[in-house]
C-alpha cells in the first residue's frame, strides 16, 4: 500500500508546502495583495475565468499553436535528420547552416515573423516551429550516425533495398533518441508560445498574462501562470508515457 501511495503523496506534499510558503510570503512580506495576491484570491479569480470561458478560450488557442508548430517541425525535421544522417555530403553541406541558425533564439525572429505573417496564429506557429525544428533535426541526425555500422553490412549481405534499410534498421534504432528529443522539444515549444503570445497575437495564455498585467489584475496573471505550469506537467507526462510504451514495445521486439 505504502509504495503505491508514495509516488502520489510526495509530489502532493511538495505542492502543499509551496502553497503554504506562498501564503506566508503574502502575509509577512508587506506587499499589497493587488501586487502579490494570496492563494485564495487566485483560486477565486480562477473560478471567474473558468465560468466566463475566458480561460478555456486562451488555453485552447495556445495548445493549437503549440500542436501545429510542433507537429510541423517533427514532420519536416525527422525525415531531414534521417537524410542528413545517412548522407555524409549533404550533412557536410547543411550542418554549417543548421548550426548557424540553431543558437538564434526564436524570440529574436519575432519582428520578422510579425512583418511576414502579421498578427495572428501564423507568427506564433512559425516561432514554435523554429524552436522545435532544429533540435529535432540535430537529434535525429546524431541518432542515425550513431547506429552500429555492422547492421548496414548485414543489410547489404541480405540485399536490403533502401526502404527495407530505413524501415527495419534506421527507424527502429533511432526511436528511443527521437522520443527523448520530442519530450525535450515540446517543453521548449510550450515556453516559446507563451512568450510569442505576449507580442505577436491577441489570444492565448501569454496574451492573457500581458492583458491582465495592463489591467492590474495580478490574480489573473498568476492564474495563467498556474495553467501554463499544469499543462507543462501534463505534456511532460504524456511524453514520458510515450517513452515508456516505446521502451516496452522495443524490449518485446528484441525478445
Amino acid at each position: 500500500m505504502m509504495p503505491c501511495a508514495k509516488p502520489i503523496l510526495t509530489p502532493l506534499l511538495s505542492f502543499i508546502i509551496c502553497i503554504l510558503l506562498w501564503e506566508l510570503t503574502v502575509r509577512y512580506s508587506g506587499w499589497d495583495k493587488n501586487i502579490f495576491p494570496d492563494p485564495l484570491t487566485v483560486l477565486i479569480s480562477m473560478g471567474e475565468l473558468i465560468r466566463s470561458g475566458c480561460l478555456l478560450k486562451h488555453t485552447v488557442a495556445s495548445l493549437f499553436r503549440v500542436t501545429a508548430g510542433f507537429y510541423l517541425a517533427a514532420i519536416l525535421g525527422i525525415p531531414l535528420g534521417i537524410f542528413l544522417g545517412r548522407n555524409y555530403t549533404a550533412a557536410l553541406f547543411f550542418n554549417p547552416i543548421i548550426n548557424f541558425l540553431r543558437p538564434i533564439s526564436p524570440l529574436a525572429w519575432i519582428p520578422l515573423a510579425m512583418l511576414w505573417f502579421g498578427i495572428g496564429d501564423q507568427p506564433a506557429i512559425f516561432l514554435i516551429f523554429l524552436s522545435s525544428f532544429f533540435p529535432i533535426v540535430v537529434a535525429t541526425t546524431v541518432a542515425v550516425q550513431s547506429i552500429n555500422p555492422t547492421y548496414f553490412y548485414v543489410a547489404a549481405n541480405f540485399d536490403f533495398n533502401k526502404y527495407e534499410v530505413l524501415s527495419k534498421i534506421v527507424i527502429p534504432a533511432i526511436i528511443p533518441s527521437i522520443v527523448t528529443s520530442l519530450r525535450l522539444t515540446v517543453t521548449i515549444a510550450w515556453i516559446v508560445v507563451v512568450a510569442a503570445e505576449m507580442i505577436a497575437v491577441q489570444s492565448g495564455l501569454g496574451y492573457l498574462i500581458l492583458d491582465s498585467r495592463n489591467g492590474l489584475r495580478m490574480d489573473y496573471v498568476m492564474d495563467a501562470m498556474i495553467v501554463i505550469g499544469l499543462i507543462g506537467l501534463f505534456l511532460d507526462y504524456i511524453m514520458r508515457r510515450l517513452s515508456n510504451i516505446e521502451s516496452t514495445v522495443w524490449a518485446t521486439v528484441e525478445r
